[in-house]
């Protein structure tokens, strides 16, 4: 269906990819992962045809259809909603505008209706006349209302674009469908619907994504970048993950095994080799040796953060207690008199659309927050720690990483602060840069580094893998799992929420609290039931 021949791309000096050839087959689904910077976007735009290739080309049939996610959320503002998910099949789109530009013509002659006849005829034949109700299908089931969809675009919200967006790209059922982090900015809901929508979906997709629940769900294949090269493997993210982390322990231990026999070989030959009457196995040991090459473990192009968040103290039985909590914003009762007993051994996950009123909440408890009714208290041996949803406050300073984590460090010696800015991957002079000039995701790293070097032993997360990438939150997924105090967070990385947390809390839109026993796949389960 579609396959690359010879690819390659460079960009300045910089080779991107190399002679690159894959063949992608329909009724597949392939995730293509690799570290920041490797070229999945890129790529993408290589197969739609939005990049040229230095060398090489892109092989797909001229009678086959490719769709590709936009990510320009205004190029469509001035088309109607309904109208912008047809244009996701330009031809159908096109013949629909031309043909209805005949039937307004006031000189309306025979050769027009001759014209607009065959238009009719290929019209149905594309199965226009359901074209409109199959775009609102595809748009009530990510979530937009039936009232917004003779809207123009410009009169919706980002999020709303996301998603109208999304639904011009799988409108029509394309034979290829090119999808660039398909899910940011998306709820619960409408992702579900999209895991659904794929799953059924028979032609052949490409997606880039660092929700690693969704490429498990969804995915038959992954397309590894790394190197320069695209390599396939079959089976989903977590299949790929345990297979290349074997794949490269076992290539080390092949490795260590090769060392210890050239090492024993090259002992051998340094002992015996002027002895005459062993001068003939020494010669068969030294060609032994000549054969044994080791197998070349390149550095690959991922760079895995070490996260772990040590405890100096353990918490007594007494954590935290909030009583009759009452949060008011703009006149809405956001939280409404709330309480809840946290136990020393809890990981809390707080669930639910409500967003606004986790961050009040998490706020409140950080002491940020002193406009509310009610109370809570905090254990005598508690030590909290607080991730910030929006922290770009705290990072407008002109100072180093260095000169800021060195503030809140019990050790104010360079070189341990520096150790903790390295295990996040700030390493030579990346220490020394200012905090004003720090992309997303290392705002979000420091941060990071912030909460591991004063070792508390209660940590409140609100929304912590946004900006980070897939190396980066699976390294926290698992030092949150093993971080031995209590955690109380908000999420929506779903494999990170199922596999951490050991109680959930959900926030009703009304401002209530239901405590959950269970996990989140289940608590999902028990939502999709109503």
């Amino acid at each position: 269906m579609l396959q690359t021949a010879g690819i390659s791309l460079q960009i300045g000096k910089e080779m991107l990819f190399e002679d690159v050839n894959i063949k992608f087959t329909n009724g597949n689904c392939y995730g293509l992962i690799g570290a920041n910077g490797a070229g999945k976007s890129t790529f993408l735009k290589i197969l739609a045809g939005r990049i040229e290739p230095t060398r090489g080309q892109v092989i797909f049939p001229q009678d086959k259809r490719m769709s590709f996610l936009e990510q320009n959320h205004y190029l469509y503002d001035e088309n109607e909603v309904l109208e912008t998910v047809i244009m996701g099949n330009m031809k159908l789109y096109n013949i629909m505008q031309e043909k209805n530009a005949i039937y307004m013509k006031e000189d309306f002659t025979e050769e027009d209706g001759i014209k607009a006849g065959n238009l009719e005829a290929l019209f149905d034949e594309m199965n226009g006349w359901n074209a409109e109700s199959d775009a609102a299908v595809l748009l009530t089931g990510l979530g937009i209302d039936v009232s917004l969809h003779n809207l123009k675009m410009k009169e919706l919200n980002g999020n709303q674009k996301v998603k109208v967006l999304l639904a011009k790209a799988l409108f029509g059922n394309p034979d290829v469908l090119l999808l660039d982090e398909p899910t940011n900015h998306l709820d619960h809901e409408a992702i579900l619907w999209l895991e659904e929508y794929l799953l059924n979906f028979d032609n052949t997709i490409i997606v880039v994504s660092h929700d690693r629940y969704f490429l498990n769900k969804v995915c038959t294949h992954i397309v590894d970048i790394d190197y320069g090269q695209l390599t396939l493997y079959t089976g989903n993210y977590d299949f790929w993950y345990e297979s290349s982390q074997l794949l490269i322990k076992q290539m080390k231990e092949q490795n260590k095994k090769s060392e210890e026999k050239i090492k024993e070989l090259q002992d051998f030959i340094a002992r015996f080799s002027a002895n005459a009457s062993k001068s003939k196995q020494a010669t068969s040991r030294k060609k032994a040796l000549e054969k044994i090459e080791l197998n070349e473990i390149k550095p690959s192009n991922r760079r895995y953060p070490y996260i772990n968040f040590k405890v100096d103290k353990p918490l007594g039985t007494d954590v935290l207690k909030i009583e009759n909590l009452t949060k008011v914003i703009d006149g809405v009762k956001i939280l409404d008199n709330v309480s809840l007993v946290v136990g020393n051994d809890e990981k809390i996950a707080f669930v639910g659309p409500n967003e606004k009123a986790k961050t009040a909440l998490f706020n409140i408890l950080a002491g940020l927050d002193n406009d509310y009714e009610g109370s809570f208290k905090f254990g005598s041996t508690v030590k909290e720690g607080y991730f910030k949803k929006d922290h770009d406050d705290d990072f407008k300073k002109p100072i180093s990483m260095t000169e800021w984590l060195t503030d809140y460090s019990p050790n104010k010696e360079s070189t341990y602060v520096r150790g903790f800015l390295g295990r996040m991957l700030f390493s030579g002079d990346d220490a020394l840069k200012n905090l004003n000039v720090l992309s997303g995701g290392e705002k979000v790293r420091v941060s990071l580094s912030k909460m591991m070097i004063q070792s508390n032993n209660l940590l409140i997360l609100d929304e912590p893998t946004n900006h980070l990438d897939m190396e980066s939150i699976t390294a926290l997924n698992k030092g949150l799992i093993e971080f031995t105090g209590v955690l109380l967070f908000a999420s929506k990385d779903h494999q990170l929420v199922q596999s951490t947390a050991n109680k959930l809390v959900e926030i009703t839109p009304d401002g209530q609290f239901k405590t959950f026993n269970i996990s989140y796949d289940e608590y999902l389960e028990k939502q999709n039931e109503k």
